[in-house]
């Protein structure tokens, strides 16, 4: 097929503008990523792909039950189920979170590099068929390219408390979503400190009964919590929720 000079022109802009396209994209989607601050050190292994010394990593012995996500971005990577000894210098995982690593041929042609999935940081190289574990893989990671979260961190919990009537039906109803920590039943936003109940009676102290909903935001968020709110009383009722009336059943959600 021949080709006249305006249809190669026609061509080269088509894959100028195509190229150009495809790569600001990918930047929007690098630059939509919250990346954190980090260290020369850090820049060396995470973005110029270096290595970081053999037994100096501080998770290499690291035997605390969480999980450990990506330096640059926070994005979970591995569980410390996962991780086993290799007395190879640096921290090794035979299992990675669904979908968190990717995989890419080492420009060595013999090893494949792992990198953060979201945000494409350097984490190491990962290897198979050495026989170390059962699943016969492993995740070699530099301790440089994550951070580490334990389980009973309280990053992991949030906190919602909420007033609506009676608090001892809307404490029932929260026990029972999947995700829900805690809750305890109490008063709040009055003048009088740790007021009695025989005080709250009066209706003079300013407290509403609420219930505290400590809450685990991986497994239920606040909109799920708040429309469960909004679903069990009346938020129009004034002075009071249902039979009982009264300031201290007012509907009000705290921050």
């Amino acid at each position: 097929m021949r080709y006249t000079s305006m249809m190669l022109k026609l061509i080269i802009i088509c894959t100028f503008v195509s190229t150009f396209m495809m790569e600001t994209s990918g930047q929007n989607i690098k630059n939509d990523i919250e990346m954190r601050e980090l260290t020369m050190e850090e820049k060396r292994v995470i973005e110029d792909k270096g290595t970081e010394a053999p037994f100096v990593g501080v998770y290499i012995d690291h035997n605390v039950e969480g999980t450990y996500s990506c330096k640059r971005c926070g994005e979970e990577l591995f569980l410390s189920d996962d991780k086993f000894v290799s007395s190879c210098g640096w921290p090794s995982f035979d299992g990675e979170i669904k979908g968190a690593v990717k995989r890419i041929p080492d420009a060595d042609g013999y090893r494949t590099e792992i990198v953060c999935m979201k945000c494409g940081a350097h984490l190491g190289h990962i290897f198979e068929g050495e026989g170390l574990t059962r699943k016969n893989v492993r995740y070699c990671v530099n301790s440089i390219s994550m951070d580490f979260e334990p389980f009973d961190s309280p990053k992991n919990e949030q906190i919602a408390i909420f007033a609506g009537g009676c608090f001892w039906g809307v404490e029932h109803l929260m026990q029972q979503q999947d995700g829900v920590k805690s809750v305890v039943s109490g008063y709040t936003g009055g003048d009088v400190q740790n007021p009695t109940y025989k005080e709250i009676c009066t209706k003079t102290t300013g407290h509403a009964e609420a219930v505290k909903i400590t809450y685990d935001p991986s497994r239920i968020d606040y909109l799920t919590l708040v429309k469960l709110f909004m679903e069990i009383h009346d938020p129009t009722q004034v002075d009071g929720q249902g039979p009982d009336i009264g300031p201290q059943y007012r509907s009000e959600i705290f921050y």
